[in-house]
């Protein structure tokens, strides 16, 4: 699998010498599979160099997050629509009040654009994604709703054991302002569940986050956060606020990361105090077990050894064979034997 970053910026594009290192173009993002399969994810600004590279391809399968503007702005502009020798499959979020081509007939038709959808020339066919696995070429793909305004998908690429996980647009610490700890209640976790590499969106420093909150976006600690709850081996942060040029990016990413590193920190050293209290616990179970053993079998000694001492002595044996035998009883029945 080879992903190729063609458009990381969040809300609008901001290209420029400023921007050159983090990328100025929104979301876009193209994954190639051993097979030749070409996935892109996402039709931001970045979808029109793209385009130019992919006039050789037969199939394009385009994934579309949601149908925010920033995510649908270079449809328009992405060249493998305009072949008509070309087979484009657009897949996307399911709504309730429309279908896809009506949605994205909204920005496909005047006054935002020229040209109708239905005027393409391009052999497209529209889905509205299943919240299940299915396969496209090589590729096992999982969709799952995530916590962002307006219908919106997170997905999960996989291939020969390897899997990417992208959720550009998401905020899991919507409720409290923290990443939850508890699987089950952390939007998109199963998307990124021991993911090899997770994009995400990273839009917000900290201090921004709070006057933010809401709008479906998280801080760059929060990406590194759900990143370490969801064991993600490689974060690559994403979204990046218009605002915020390659120096802030660099400002901000770092005081996270040093952030992250306290919490990762502090997470360790719980987890060890919480690791050496369950060896304390355990070990005191134990000895009360011991004990509890050791009541009940002298218990039962006592028991059994009154009863057959009383048997030993009406056979009227000598004194040495009558005490021989009752220690033998009671040894035997002290290792777990009663024969």
């Amino acid at each position: 699998m080879k992903v190729t970053l063609c458009g990381t910026r969040g809300s609008l594009a901001n290209a420029g010498p400023q921007t050159v290192r983090y990328g100025g173009n929104t979301a876009c993002v193209e994954v190639r599979g051993e097979d030749g399969t070409v996935l892109v994810l996402d039709a931001g600004t970045g979808i029109r160099a793209l385009g130019e590279r992919l006039v050789g391809a037969s199939r394009i399968d385009l994934l579309l997050t949601h149908l925010h503007m920033d995510h649908i702005v270079g449809l328009g502009f992405f060249k493998p629509l305009f072949k008509p020798d070309m087979d484009v499959h657009i897949w996307g979020p399911p709504s309730a009040t429309l279908d896809m081509r009506h949605r994205l007939a909204r920005y496909l038709s005047p006054p935002l654009f020229p040209v109708l959808i239905r005027d393409l020339p391009c052999r497209l066919t529209l889905h509205d994604v299943a919240r299940e696995r299915f396969a496209i070429g090589g590729f096992e793909i999982m969709a799952d709703l995530v916590c962002h305004p307006g219908p919106t998908v997170g997905y999960r690429i996989s291939e020969r054991g390897v899997a990417l996980a992208y959720l550009p647009d998401h905020e899991p610490a919507l409720a409290t302002g923290k990443v939850p700890t508890d699987a089950d209640w952390t939007s998109g976790f199963a998307l990124a569940d021991d993911a090899n590499v997770l994009i995400h969106d990273a839009q917000y420093s900290d201090a921004e986050y709070g006057d933010h909150a809401g709008w479906g976006h998280s801080s760059v600690s929060h990406a590194i956060d759900f990143a370490c709850a969801a064991g993600v081996k490689h974060l690559v942060t994403f979204h990046h606020d218009p605002s915020h040029d390659d120096d802030a990016l660099d400002r901000i990413i770092e005081e996270a990361r040093e952030g992250g590193e306290a919490v990762r920190r502090e997470r360790i050293t719980q987890a060890e105090a919480d690791a050496a209290e369950i060896r304390q616990r355990a070990q005191e179970d134990a000895r009360l077990a011991v004990e509890r053993a050791e009541a009940e079998l002298r218990r039962r000694v006592a028991e059994f050894s009154v009863d057959m001492a009383e048997k030993i002595v009406e056979r009227n044996l000598d004194r040495e064979t009558q005490i021989a035998l009752i220690e033998n009883y009671i040894n035997s029945v002290g290792n777990g034997s009663r024969t």
